[in-house]
């Protein structure tokens, strides 16, 4: 089965080809996205986008696009395609398109006439190098190839505007030139397999148009700057690779890159593999130090999503060392807060007040993945000390009250996972005081804990204290967030219940150890399956609530207040899957195995072969926000996982 190849009719609608993006990154930070018509529609979009350190954390778009020409009998065809005021298109090259395939790496076939063109685009791993491969398959007379670089030299959140200041000279190097249009970034330099012959032609584009920042309220037309073009005749059955990247290269190895490249791909050819290839993506190696990004095309690194996505991404894709190796990475930076609370320039958010327990979750999925053994081996150490760091309540907003529950102070800043901010930066959706996922996790940590320290010897001390709070958790627990109508508060502070049914009251039920019996946990999960459950994951309300939102679309301030009022999360899916499970067991598991539907079929929708942030709350839940998120992914496969192990009997 394909899961990533569209035929001509799709490519050549646009209202339908425009709305599918691809992403492939180097798993360092840089990364390619375009649509699949290779359209840009968001001033995020290019084909080498990279991070520049040494100017800001940001990154920055050098090649925006790469117009193709065929020329045969002295008549141009243009292959490229960009989007101008008044709706109008400029070339129309998509209706050249024969097919698109992604299912290894994005392939491009036109047909012009008698000329059959075939483009494939690898990203070189770890390297800011993208290569594109050209193949005349078929051509019944001479043919000459032409290559326009549209250069950007911008931060991806900004726009070009035509200006005088930029330095229009150019380097020739083998088997191309070098550009640098602005001082402080690198040189772009854009070679080719073979000779070429380059064309001083210097132009701007005015007025290209990106239609998703058109609808987001932000700018969305800018200009960008042709220097020239490349030309090169090419032969039947010959292929060409162009390279673009911020170093030289020697031409002649451009070949062998490629293959090398090529032989490391996961072949997309299942739900499991798409995802196992979107899980990599998010790969972040800078200098030695291993990270995971949140998210494309915006995200930087953080904290929460570190510790919910590192299981997922690493070890549900048959990857232990990079789980090791990015979670050494988080657990140090978590470490220097905890003891001498500096925060880390790199990972935003480690001094949330909840990300403690997510790195105890996180830890607590490697030992569901290998041993409590090995877990006590490699983790004990830092569980112990995150615990007696909360019991001791050394945490600045993170407080042990007599009743064994935590508490934090959510009324000015945001505290928890739903951490939008609205105008005045005071939270669009306050949280304060008992919160209820933080509460679960605090427990199931202690028990954790003990678990861990079962067996250990001289530490009687630290597993009484453990204990007495998970004592006191077991009935302060109940007593405080089940309420008569059968679900969960979602905080609780002083006198005020949050009556508001949402979906953080799911990890009471799916944790692996929980404060609630089997039938509280029946009842709460009936409330959640009736208000929340979409098939794209939980909603962040319900719509018998007051404030429901469910379309995350508009300027800013719309979707800010919409954000957590309604759209489904999919990551909160394997938390659901995970308590359905656990309280109907076998019988519960072609139930999931049909919801996880709705996420193999955003295999081809939006951006390809992964899943978008969130979808709307009512049909036909469409995306919307990052067209690729990382707990998204790293969830499915933990669901994928656990269904395997249902149906192993395991």
């Amino acid at each position: 089965m394909s899961y990533l190849k569209f035929d001509k009719s799709l490519m050549i609608n646009l209202e339908q080809s425009l709305q599918r993006e691809i992403l492939r990154t180097n798993k360092s930070g840089a990364y390619h996205c375009t649509t699949i018509v290779g359209c840009n529609t968001r001033k995020q979009h290019g084909l080498l986008v990279i991070p520049i350190p040494e100017m800001d954390d940001d990154n920055h778009v050098m090649l925006s696009s790469l117009d193709e020409t065929v020329i045969q009998h002295g008549a141009p065809f243009n292959l490229g395609i960009h989007k101008y005021q008044g709706n109008v298109y400029s070339p129309n090259g998509h209706k050249y398109i024969r097919e698109f395939d992604c299912d290894e790496v994005p392939k491009t076939v036109f047909r012009v006439g008698g000329v059959i063109l075939s483009k494939v685009k690898i990203f070189i791993s770890h390297e800011n190098r993208l290569l594109i491969k050209y193949t005349l398959v078929d051509a019944h007379s001479d043919t000459t190839l032409q290559f326009r670089p549209f250069l950007a030299f911008r931060n991806a959140n900004d726009i070009c505007v035509e200006n005088d200041m930029l330095n229009k000279e150019y380097q020739q190097e083998n088997g191309g030139v070098s550009f640098c249009l602005y001082p402080g970034y690198p040189r772009l330099y854009m070679q080719f397999s073979k000779q070429v012959e380059f064309v001083s032609d210097p132009h701007w584009y005015n007025g290209i148009e990106y239609t998703k920042d058109q609808e987001r309220g932000y700018s969305y037309r800018e200009d960008l700057y042709v220097p020239g073009y490349f030309q090169m005749p090419i032969k039947k059955g010959e292929s060409i690779i162009f390279s673009a990247g911020v170093s030289d290269v020697d031409i002649n190895s451009l070949s062998s890159m490629y293959d090398k490249e090529l032989k490391s791909r996961t072949y997309r050819s299942s739900f499991y593999n798409c995802l196992k290839n979107s899980a990599q993506q998010f790969y972040l190696k800078r200098d030695d130090k291993y990270y995971l990004l949140p998210g494309y095309p915006w995200f930087k690194t953080r904290a929460r999503d570190t510790f919910i996505a590192a299981p997922g991404c690493s070890l549900y894709v048959g990857d232990e060392p990079v789980f090791h190796k990015i979670m050494d990475t988080a657990i140090k930076a978590l470490d220097a807060y905890i003891t001498d609370g500096v925060t880390d320039s790199m990972i935003k958010g480690i001094e949330q007040p909840d990300v403690p327990l997510w790195a105890i979750w996180a830890i607590q999925q490697y030992a569901s993945a290998t041993s409590l053994e090995n877990c006590m081996k490699k983790y004990g150490a830092i569980v112990e000390k995150i615990i007696f760091h909360i019991i001791c309540s050394s945490h600045p907003n993170l407080f042990v009250h007599e009743n064994g529950l935590l508490y934090s102070d959510g009324r000015e800043r945001s505290i928890s996972w739903m951490a939008t901010l609205a105008e005045g930066g005071r939270p669009a959706t306050p949280r304060t005081g008992y919160l209820v996922e933080f509460n679960a996790l605090w427990y199931n940590a202690l028990k954790f804990y003990l678990s861990l320290i079962k067996n250990e010897p001289n530490k009687d001390i630290y597993r009484d204290k453990a204990a007495e709070l998970a004592a006191k958790i077991d009935i302060s627990f109940r007593e405080t967030f089940l309420n008569q109508y059968g679900y969960l508060y979602d905080y609780v502070d002083g006198g005020y219940c949050e009556l508001s049914v949402r979906p953080n009251m799911v990890f009471a039920l799916s944790l692996e150890y929980s404060p609630l019996d089997r039938k509280e946990r029946k009842g709460v999960l009936d409330v959640i399956t009736r208000e929340l459950l979409t098939p794209k994951g939980l909603r962040t309300l319900s719509p018998k609530s007051y404030g429901y939102r469910p379309v995350y679309y508009g300027h800013r301030p719309e979707r800010e207040q919409a954000y957590y009022q309604g759209p489904a999360r999919p990551w909160l899916m394997g938390a659901y899957a995970e308590a359905y499970l656990k309280i109907l067991g076998m019988s519960g598991v072609s139930f999931i195995e049909r919801m996880l539907i709705g996420f193999e079929e955003e295999m081809s929708n939006n951006c390809i072969g992964t899943i978008s942030e969130l979808f709307d709350g009512n049909p036909p839940y469409t995306g919307r926000g990052g067209i690729s998120y990382a707990v998204n992914v790293a969830e499915i496969l933990r669901v994928l996982d656990l269904l395997k192990k249902y149906n192993n009997n395991i």
